[in-house]
């Protein structure tokens, strides 16, 4: 049996990835897995975003986070839901964060360098690092989170790969966002 220092868990970030990974079952071959589907991924990367953000802003529950200021965006930030749209540039702000997000999975190598990336990816959705007004509940990026899943396997089982290939990357990323979702977790904690 594998001791593991439940302590340091909470208190370092490596330590937690890499024993989330070998936990979970992400492997080096499962890094590859993701990276090897970049050049099919990476084109649909705006479609992705697209998809994604049509349904954030679907629901009060999810769009309303987008009326305050966003940490960096330079422009005035949306009235109201009900002039909140696509195209406001606070959205079209924030859809480059999340491209940058997709190309970040697709492009780096999974392993420690990463887990400051994965860190700040849940503390940025909280009052712990940006705009101190955004606290976007862990009900909404659990939502965010599962939607996004989905539809990144649903463009993976549409990949023209062999089987084997195409269940790699499927697993991998769906481990991969697994250790992701813990990081934003783990910032919600009291």
């Amino acid at each position: 049996m594998k001791l593991i220092d439940e302590k340091r868990l909470e208190s370092d970030p490596v330590y937690r990835f890499e024993y989330l990974a070998e936990f979970i079952g992400f492997e080096s071959a499962d890094a590859d897995a993701v990276q090897s589907v970049a050049m099919y991924l990476g084109p649909m990367i705006p479609e992705l975003v697209e998809k994604t953000y049509a349904r954030l802003l679907a629901y009060d529950a999810t769009a309303r986070h987008f009326l305050p200021r966003q940490s960096g965006f330079e422009g005035a930030p949306p009235i109201d839901l009900q002039t909140l749209t696509s195209a406001h540039p606070q959205i079209q702000f924030r859809k480059e964060h999340l491209a940058r997000y997709l190309s970040t999975l697709l492009g780096r190598t999974c392993d420690a360098k990463l887990v400051p990336y994965l860190d700040m990816v849940g503390r940025i959705h909280t009052p712990q690092a940006g705009n101190k007004e955004i606290n976007v509940p862990l009900v909404q990026m659990n939502a965010l989170m599962g939607y996004l899943s989905d539809t990144l396997l649903e463009a993976l089982f549409a990949l023209p790969l062999e089987l084997s290939e195409k269940t790699m990357a499927i697993r991998a990323f769906n481990r991969l966002l697994w250790v992701q979702n813990d990081f934003i977790n783990r910032h919600y904690q009291s």
